[in-house]
């Protein structure tokens, strides 16, 4: 499987509600490190995975949608807690979509795979990865 990884950034406000999460309950912001990673197991006609620059482009859109923003007040996560792995998957649905519009060009639609790492920090992540055609 080939795989292409970009990385960007997005800064976010939250509280997860529940004794599990301890002073995490309490409203507090987090910078989460993005690395989305599409995979497929043949390079297209140009012996390339994606397009890198409109990779960046989507990626940067997707995050822009949850940058300095509370998520608690987010419509997304109304109904449910915006934890890393939560928000991991938010942006592989919103990628995905991407994809399936076209947004990153036609031979995108070859990508199989893609796998979204949120880094909370440089001792802690969480991630989604999950086939394109399904999740």
């Amino acid at each position: 499987m080939y795989t292409v990884e970009i990385r960007d950034h997005v800064m976010i406000a939250h509280s997860l509600a529940g004794k599990a999460f301890g002073p995490a309950q309490n409203l507090h912001g987090a910078t989460y490190v993005v690395d989305v990673a599409f995979m497929r197991r043949q390079l297209d006609g140009n012996d390339i995975v994606v397009d890198i620059g409109l990779a960046q482009e989507v990626t940067k859109r997707t995050l822009a949608a949850l940058n300095f923003r509370n998520l608690d007040e987010h419509p997304d996560f109304a109904e449910r807690r915006s934890t890393t792995e939560a928000v991991a998957r938010w942006v592989f649905e919103r990628i995905r979509e991407a994809i399936a519009a076209g947004d990153l060009g036609g031979a995108a639609s070859g990508i199989e795979r893609l796998r979204i790492t949120l880094h909370e920090s440089h001792v802690a992540s969480a991630s989604y990865e999950a086939e394109v055609g399904g999740a």
